[in-house]
């Protein structure tokens, strides 16, 4: 260690020393900026900048950074000299032989002068940058100078994200369904539909298959643009869909909330339920040549006429539920019809979702219907109450929980593993 340095140190039950002395942090501060307030404190008193050593034992790395009275973190030049690092790959380089030289060109190619080159590499691969947590803060307070990498919480979050954005070959769908309404199926539709836009490359689609004047635009859009907005529907699809021949003439039926596409329910009572099966199977087969992934907001129950054409085509399901025992007994048995009717394989391949919608009593065992239902299906995922989510109009990827859009990631991900 440097003389003179204070040694900072970062242990695995996540306590951060100064000089060997213990900080505890002021109520809002993270262990990481009291560290660095300490550090300013023994700048001001010396009257000079106060030279850190700080090392991380829970991944072995070490970096130098000086603190400046004003609390200033920035690096210390000769620390980041290749000689000092020792977090960057090294590889012997085999000796030179007579017949080859170090020219830059391709390797194994022949060189402007006839010899062949051993091929280098020039730049060193990026460390991943921490996001979150007290690894972020010092990340962000040293200038990016003292990287001690992604948390366990980031890393994870990086894997969700890299789930959801699978390049895929081929077009894929998920329905989205309930035996019981207003338990959080069209709201979980759009949540991970956008959640799938936000991290995709391609842009996901979304279709209102609901008979009872579905309103999954309107939740995408907020009410007051989906009222403003041309009164596009499956209905019109449905009658104009023979001269429908490219994506730019299907977009002109669809609204969009960011990247994702929606197909909006007929409103008119009178028209809803005359959806069938063949006309949505005809809708689908259009989507899908446009689009890779597509998720298709049924209606509540599995016997209205337009399921007998969702179900088939169907690379997979969301089963919505709730707390409440009598939503948690009506996905139980939507997973057990589908078994008894020749769709054995999705109820097994199912996702169950249950959303704490009506924050229910604690009389309600929500473990044992976790557990209860997590027995019918290959995941289950629960929602936590979000007021964001629950007062039923636009729903805003900004204005949702964190613990929301987490939830929301993992549905994502779990449907886009089953697209195998």
């Amino acid at each position: 260690m440097d003389l003179g340095a204070t040694r900072v140190e970062v242990f695995v039950d996540g306590r951060v020393t100064v000089g060997g002395e213990p900080i505890a942090p002021p109520d809002g501060m993270d262990p990481y900026s009291a560290a660095i307030a300490v550090l300013a404190e023994y700048a001001r008193s010396s009257g000079s900048p106060a030279l850190a050593h700080a090392v991380d034992h829970t991944n072995g790395q070490e970096g130098r950074f000086r603190v400046l009275a004003d609390g200033t973190a920035e690096p210390v030049a000769e620390a980041v000299l290749p000689a000092a690092r020792e977090d960057f790959p090294r590889t012997e380089q085999p000796a030179p032989r007579p017949d080859m030289d170090t020219a830059p060109g391709a390797a194994g190619e022949p060189s402007p002068y006839g010899a062949r080159h051993i091929e280098t590499q020039f730049v060193r691969p990026d460390r991943p940058r921490p996001t979150s947590g007290v690894r972020g803060v010092l990340y962000s307070a040293t200038g990016g100078f003292v990287n001690l990498g992604p948390s366990a919480k980031d890393q994870d979050e990086a894997e969700l994200e890299r789930r959801i954005a699978r390049p895929l070959s081929g077009s894929f769908n998920t329905a989205v369904l309930s035996l019981k309404g207003g338990i959080g199926k069209t709201s979980t539709t759009v949540g991970v539909g956008m959640i799938l836009a936000e991290y995709r490359g391609d842009h996901p689609c979304a279709i209102d298959a609901n008979p009872d004047s579905g309103d999954l635009a309107e939740r995408a859009l907020g009410e007051m643009l989906y009222q403003k907005v041309k009164p596009r529907t499956v209905t019109d699809i449905v009658r104009d869909i023979d001269a429908i021949s490219s994506l730019t003439a299907l977009t002109d039926y669809m609204h969009h909330a960011n990247r994702l596409h929606l197909v909006a329910g007929e409103q008119d009572p009178a028209l809803s339920d005359a959806l069938t099966a063949d006309e949505y199977l005809k809708i689908k087969k259009l989507v899908s040549q446009y689009y890779s992934v597509t998720l298709t907001d049924c209606g509540t129950g599995v016997s209205h006429p337009a399921m007998a054409g969702v179900l088939p085509e169907a690379t997979n399901l969301v089963i919505a539920s709730g707390y409440a025992v009598s939503g948690a007994k009506r996905a139980r048995n939507t997973l057990q019809w589908l078994a008894e009717h020749g769709y054995e394989n999705l109820a097994r391949n199912a996702i169950v979702v249950v959303t704490d919608k009506d924050q229910v009593s604690n009389r309600v065992n929500k473990r044992a219907i976790e557990e209860h239902l997590a027995g019918y299906c290959r995941r289950l995922i629960t929602v936590p109450h979000d007021r964001g989510v629950a007062d039923g109009d636009r729903i805003s990827l900004d204005k949702i929980s964190a613990g929301t859009r987490r939830s929301y990631k993992e549905i994502a991900a779990a449907i886009v593993d089953g697209y195998v």
